[in-house]
């Protein structure tokens, strides 16, 4: 009988030591093992981006169910320390933050909307954490790989404070991305493997409450709406625009530019500043500097003016009947200079309605991409990131 009973105590004791070196391990990968270096190779039609908004569990999470996010996965960034463990990072010694890499389709979803959702989902206003979690290591950052994403993070970050959506200014950091430390398996999708501890740690610790009261009830999707069709200064920023008499514009432009734009004349085919550019960049104003089109939609029609699909935004142009050769044309215009800038033409591509914007470069100004931030244009940088 003593014999039996020490049987089951030795298995027991058995089973116990078993789950003891589990629990064990479990421990000490998800806490103290050094994390690796993320190596992995995205496919073509993927990119990345890098976000910290507090605890990973839930920025992992809230990434996950946005729609066109293929993959979001827990790490660690920022900091100096090779291999950071988790302890290192949570305690803060390491100076990395808790950070999410994106993997997503950029035919689905852009980095813009990627960018503001993160500011939609924590409390960005918080330098010194998120919510249960404090330090340095826990604070809201947009992780750059380009300028332009940095560009389009600092659009975002802007236009958001501007809706006067939080009571304090956002706090938010752009930072270029550096090495990203993959976090422990443990922590991996913690909120589909350790679902009630997940829910429990996020409800108690009042994040899904805080983002209610600052963003429910669809109070602001109409200028949300517009920050991600980068309607975000639109036309207004040349509202208050006046326009140069006479005089001061017969002495600022050449005579062909007045001419075309004060004229309503038309350049000669094949002799004009950009009908063969092939550099990336975006077409605005000559007068006003009011931007009109982009090189990504500039296409060669053969016709020695510069042409384009459409223009960047039609909140910049209006158009008028024109009458002056006899036919019903469409003419375009710039809306505050009012600048003549050439016609609608239908005999332009198939897909695009046959419509084709045939334009003068003499009523234009060309910004290059790489010029476009200090010129004051890095809110449509947006164009090359699509």
């Amino acid at each position: 009988m003593m014999k039996h009973i020490w049987k089951i105590l030795l298995a027991g004791l058995g089973i116990f030591c078993i789950f003891l070196f589990i629990w064990l391990y479990g421990w000490y990968t998800g806490k103290v093992a050094p994390s690796d270096v993320d190596t992995s190779v995205i496919e073509v039609d993927e990119a990345v981006a890098y976000f910290a908004g507090g605890c990973f569990w839930c920025t992992e999470s809230d990434y996950e169910k946005l729609h066109g996010v293929k993959e979001a996965i827990s790490g660690y960034m920022g900091g100096e320390l090779l291999n950071p463990s988790y302890n290192e990072v949570s305690s803060g010694v390491s100076g990395h933050r808790e950070v999410v890499k994106v993997v997503y389709d950029p035919s689905v979803v852009s980095y813009q909307r990627l960018a503001l959702f993160l500011l939609q989902e924590t409390d960005p206003t918080d330098a010194d954490g998120s919510f249960y979690d404090r330090g340095h290591q826990y604070s809201s950052a947009i992780y750059y790989q380009t300028p332009e994403e940095k560009s389009i993070a600092e659009s975002v970050i802007a236009r958001v404070g501007e809706l006067g959506v939080f009571d304090k200014p956002i706090t938010t950091v752009i930072e270029e991305a550096g090495a990203f430390w993959l976090a422990e398996e443990y922590h991996q999708d913690f909120y589909k493997k350790s679902s009630l501890q997940y829910k429990y740690y996020r409800n108690a610790s009042g994040r899904d409450a805080f983002i209610e009261n600052a963003w429910g009830d669809g109070k602001y999707d109409e200028e949300l709406k517009d920050i991600l069709e980068n309607k975000t200064n639109g036309a207004s920023a040349w509202s208050n625009f006046q326009k140069p008499d006479d005089k001061v514009l017969k002495e600022t432009l050449t005579p062909i530019q007045y001419k075309v734009t004060q004229k309503d004349g038309t350049e000669k085919p094949f002799e004009n500043e950009y009908w063969d550019n092939h550099e990336e960049g975006i077409y605005v104003d000559i007068v006003s500097g009011e931007p009109l089109f982009s090189s990504t939609d500039k296409y060669d029609s053969g016709t020695g003016w510069p042409s384009f699909l459409k223009p960047i935004d039609k909140d910049f142009v209006t158009e008028h009947d024109d009458y002056k050769l006899f036919v019903r044309r469409t003419e375009i215009r710039s809306k505050y200079a009012d600048s003549h800038i050439g016609h609608i033409i239908l005999d332009g591509p198939i897909e695009n309605d046959k419509i084709r914007y045939c334009m003068n470069s003499a009523a234009m100004r060309f910004v290059p991409k790489d010029e476009m931030q200090s010129g004051g244009y890095g809110d449509f940088l947006y164009l090359f990131n699509q």
